[in-house]
C-alpha cells in the first residue's frame, strides 16, 4: 500500500501554563503545501484559536468529500459522461457516539454536479454517488455515518 504524511509544527507563545496559548499551528503535507491549523473556535475560544486556520473537523469533512469527489469523477469518466464541474458544501454534525464520546457523527456530502452536454438521468447519478462512496478510502476509514444529499433544484 502507500504511505501518507502530514506533519504538525507548534511552537509556544510564552503563555502555555496558564492554558490561554495559541492552537494555531502548521500542517506541513509532503507534496509542500503549508495549511495553517488551528483549533475549532466552537471548542477552544478565539483568540486562542484562529477562526482563519482549518480545524481537525473540517479537515476530516473536507478529506471525506474530496475522496468522494475524486472517485466520483473517474467513475463518471469511466462511464463516458463529461463531467464539467463538481461542487459540495459538506457539513460535518458533532455528537456524541455510541460509546458516549463527542465525536463527528454524521457527515452530509451535498454534491452538486454539472455535465457537459447531455446530463445523465438521476438514478445514474445516484448510483455514481453510491459507487464512489463504497470507494473511498477515507469513508471506509470511519464510523460516523455518512450521506449523500441531492441538490435541490
Amino acid at each position: 500500500m502507500s504511505l501518507h504524511v502530514a506533519e504538525i509544527d507548534w511552537r509556544s507563545d510564552g503563555a502555555f501554563a496558564s492554558g490561554r496559548y495559541s492552537r494555531r499551528h502548521q500542517i506541513l503535507f509532503d507534496g509542500g503545501a503549508i495549511v495553517t491549523g488551528s483549533s475549532s473556535p466552537s471548542v477552544v475560544p478565539a483568540p486562542m484559536s484562529d477562526p482563519a486556520g482549518v480545524d481537525p473537523e473540517e479537515a476530516l469533512v473536507a478529506s471525506v468529500a474530496s475522496c468522494h469527489m475524486l472517485w466520483f469523477l473517474d467513475l463518471a469518466r469511466r462511464a463516458g459522461l463529461d463531467v464539467a464541474a463538481y461542487r459540495d458544501k459538506a457539513e460535518g454534525e458533532m455528537g456524541r457516539n455510541a460509546a458516549g464520546k463527542t465525536a463527528i457523527v454524521r457527515i452530509a456530502l451535498r454534491p452538486d454536479v454539472a455535465f457537459a452536454g447531455q446530463a445523465p438521468d438521476p438514478a445514474t447519478v445516484e448510483h455514481l454517488h453510491h459507487e464512489a462512496h463504497e470507494r473511498c478510502f477515507i469513508a471506509n476509514s470511519l464510523n460516523s455515518e455518512i450521506v449523500v444529499v441531492p441538490p435541490r433544484r
